[in-house]
């Protein structure tokens, strides 16, 4: 066991140990919560939504959101079940400030006002910028994003950088995820739905008491689901839900001032899973016989439809996207009169088995493509808050340590030659067929921090809150990929024969150990006052960083193959962040307008470059210069009365490169002979062109962020009876539109895709605290969307994507006792 977990023990057994005192003080005590029923939301709609206040948890203490100065929006258990947001990927239709991209669950994506990683890129040696926390728990596994939420009592979202806050640094927000936690009254709830494509989901929870100072939950949630994609080479529906999760914990209070929360979780996917389809091809710079369309026309291929919305592929390799998650954590808090020390020690794990099909049709071209990859990840945290009338802090110790083991795995088929090489050796398909890399991957990850916040109210209405975080980081890596031809001999940079020397131009064998380490300092100080009751602003300036990394997707090499080594490490970003905002309430508190206006610079922003001083073509991480990310975001909710609430919430976002000037060239500038020094590079879309090693893409902007995004809902009721229950019969709508966005790391013609509107719709009777029923409608109007878009790698213009679902409906019934 690590060192910093056996003292953690230590100190959480000792806590234990602390004498009885009053009852926990609801403030400082998140277990104090109230069940999700009471808890009002900022993004949503129903019987959940009655309260006055929205209570958050993100200082750790239990206070209401437009106390909070810092921008934050708050989604109910009840709503995410109601509007079918049952995952991270559905969430952001929920919060327009959150974006959310997957092609599978290790290709996934989450960020927050456009930042958080690479767009696109899947790669071990970094960092999220994203915080995900399940009841304190950092997951440093973003594929968590793709499980069911399981029995979640409440959802924050918080926007822009939150390091002094929380154990994890995170340079562009956190989402704070609170389960419901076991009662000593018993308790239970249930929920079954169904719906077309098969769809079938159920979950389940229960509570109560063991004995006077011992209480147990348990839940589980299952969800299966057809696929939408058909493919014709195997005559099978992909792209299908298969998800499995259980959760068990046990509360234990052995005095009035503490609690002890043991729990535990296993969540499993196995879907076939994940293709994309063609979408459209566009002209590159490679010679037009090395284009799509006469390569397939020389193999006398067709896709089966050029209409993506056809949903229609296939694909010739397996697919699957196995996925299991899960770990355990012991949470101890303990009142000590002067405030509550918490201690938080988990451990979590997580095992990918993946099969993929990397060429997206129907060819032999690449017939394997898969990175297996198993996680355990150890946390240890010590914090705690004192709260008084003027004073209140926060300040916390945290440990992390990782493993990753990554075993990765690409071979070449026979049509690869045609499709991936030039000159004679394109009509051989023994060239490339059965060319195979065989990849060994390894992360040890290790951080360490001291964070604390403070928040003073000097003078009646005003707050100062400083705050620090000094953080140490160290990655130690190994990449190791062998490459063997199809007559098993192996491929090196000592061979001249064109035969090889043309393979390992395809996949090249290389070998390195990088390593990084660093100390960082970062802080942030924010001032907030209230203008008058209920109507309060804020200022906030923050200088963060998000830590180094290091490549272990491989790096460039020189002419004899030797890794260049000054690729191998990433510097750290260095986050400048102001914000503004104003949080009100008016109306007798029946209508809730929050404002937030805020500026991100990142110098040595961690992307995809192509970096032309190295000599090398080939993409791997790097800094570029500087990015921004600023914008105008609002969340409004009006509900005049029990039987009418409404909410729009909305962002205004402006993410841009602000300097990038050897960044990899879009499509339509690559796979022509490399301009030389002098050479003035070809018009975008010249077959047989002139191509530019790198290309300046300051001022355009970041990938996979629309400059307006909203999300909408609203819910009328009308007393009724049914089956002699008293309650409600309901309709409610809920909706999320968003603006044309780039979905290419460079942006190129090829690759935006068109803003879209989607609807939801629901209507049905609940008798609070017994029962509700209600049929749904999603997408009701069948809009066609992609939700992203791939270039496919070989420069032959194809372009690929991923089609969101089209219209789905069925029917749900809950349960509660």
């Amino acid at each position: 066991m690590l060192p910093f977990v056996r003292v953690a023990l230590l100190s959480s057994a000792a806590l234990l140990a602390v004498p009885a005192h009053a009852a926990p003080d609801p403030v400082a005590d998140p277990a104090a919560a109230p069940d999700a029923q009471d808890v009002r939301t900022s993004a949503g709609t129903g019987a959940a939504d009655d309260a006055e206040e929205i209570i958050v948890t993100a200082r750790h203490r239990l206070e209401s959101s437009q106390e909070v100065p810092l921008a934050i929006s708050v989604v109910g258990g009840d709503h995410i079940d109601n509007t079918g947001a049952f995952n991270v990927g559905r969430l952001q239709a929920l919060t327009p400030t959150v974006q959310f991209y997957t092609s599978n669950p290790r290709n996934s994506t989450v960020n927050i006002r456009g930042l958080g990683v690479p767009f696109g890129l899947t790669n071990d040696g970094i960092e999220q910028g994203v915080g995900i926390y399940v009841d304190d728990v950092y997951y440093s596994r973003v594929a968590s994003a793709t499980f069911d939420f399981l029995d979640v009592r409440q959802i924050e979202v918080l926007r822009g950088p939150q390091g002094t806050l929380y154990g994890k640094n995170t340079t562009a927000g956190a989402l704070n995820i609170t389960s419901r936690e076991p009662s000593f009254d018993f308790t239970g709830r249930a929920e079954v739905s169904v719906g077309n494509l098969g769809f079938k989901q159920a979950k389940a929870a229960v509570s109560g008491p063991l004995s006077d100072k011992l209480a147990a939950r348990v839940a589980i949630s299952a969800t299966g689901r057809n696929g939408t994609l058909f493919n014709r080479a195997t005559s099978t529906w992909v792209n299908a839900q298969d998800n499995l999760g259980l959760r068990g914990q046990l509360l234990w209070r052995p005095s009035d001032s503490v609690n002890v929360t043991l729990a535990g979780d296993f969540s499993t996917q196995n879907p076939e899973c994940c293709a994309q389809v063609y979408v459209r091809t566009g002209l590159t710079q490679r010679a037009l016989s090395r284009q799509y369309a006469a390569l397939t026309a020389a193999q006398n291929y067709a896709v089966p439809s050029t209409n993506p919305y056809d949903r229609v592929t296939d694909v010739d390799a397996d697919l699957n996207a196995g996925n299991k998650i899960g770990g355990a954590s012991l949470r101890i808090k303990a009142d000590l009169g002067g405030g509550t020390l918490t201690s938080v020690t988990a451990w979590r794990f997580w095992d990918w088995k993946p099969s993929n099909d990397r060429d997206f049709i129907g060819l032999p071209i690449t017939t394997k493509s898969q990175n297996p990859s198993q996680q355990d990840q150890y946390t240890q945290e010590l914090r705690f808050n004192h709260s008084t009338d003027r004073l209140d802090y926060v300040v916390g110790l945290f440990g992390f340590s990782q493993k990753v083991r990554t075993q990765g795995l690409q071979q070449q088929g026979a049509a690869a030659s045609r499709f991936l090489l030039s000159g004679a050796l394109a009509s051989d398909p023994s060239v490339l067929n059965g060319l195979t890399s065989t990849n060994d991957i390894r992360l040890d990850n290790t951080s360490a921090a001291l964070y604390g916040q403070l928040s003073w109210k000097p003078l009646p209405g005003l707050a100062l809150q400083p705050g620090i975080r000094v953080n140490y980081d160290r990655k130690t890596g190994l990449y190791s990929s062998v490459v063997t031809n199809g007559a098993g001999q192996p491929v090196t940079f000592a061979s001249t024969d064109p035969r090889i020397v043309a393979q390992r131009g395809v996949l090249a064998p290389q070998r390195f150990e990088p390593q990084f380490s660093a100390w960082n300092f970062s802080w942030d100080f924010t001032a907030s006052y209230e203008l008058a009751p209920d109507v309060r602003a804020y200022a906030t300036y923050a200088k963060s960083f998000k830590t180094g990394g290091i490549n272990l997707n491989g790096v460039p090499a020189d002419n004899a193959g030797n890794p260049l080594l000054a690729a191998a490490t990433v510097k750290p970003e260095r986050v400048h962040h102001w914000e503004l905002g104003l949080k009100s309430q008016f109306w007798d508190r029946k209508v809730t307008l929050n404002l937030a206006a805020f500026r991100t610079d990142i110098d040595d922003f961690q992307a995809l470059v192509s970096n032309g001083q190295l000599g090398v073509l080939r993409g791997y991480l790097a800094n570029a210069e500087q990015v921004r990310s600023q914008g105008l975001e609002w969340d409004l909710s009006f509900r005049p009365s029990d039987r009418f609430n409404a909410y729009v919430n909305g962002a205004y976002t402006d993410a841009t490169y602000r300097k990038f000037v050897d960044a990899p060239c879009p499509p339509e500038l690559a796979g022509g002979t490399t301009a030389t020094a002098g050479q003035i590079p070809s018009a975008p879309g010249t077959p047989g062109g002139i191509s530019p090693a790198s290309c300046d893409i300051s001022g355009q902007r970041l990938p996979g962020v629309s400059k307006w995004s909203i999300s909408y809902g609203a819910e009328a009721n009308l007393p009724a009876h049914l089956l002699g229950a008293e309650g409600e019969a309901y309709l409610g709508v809920d909706g999320n539109a968003r603006t044309r966005f780039s979905s290419n790391p460079s942006p190129s013609a090829y690759t935006w895709i068109d803003g879209y509107a989607l609807t939801n719709l629901r209507l049905g009777f609940r008798a609070k605290g017994r029962f509700d029923v209600f049929g749904w409608v999603r997408n009701a109007f069948n809009v066609n969307y992609l939700e992203q878009l791939a270039v496919a790698s070989g420069n032959t213009g194809l372009i690929v994507g991923s089609v969101g679902d089209q219209r789905t409906w069925g029917g749900t019934i809950k349960v509660e006792f």
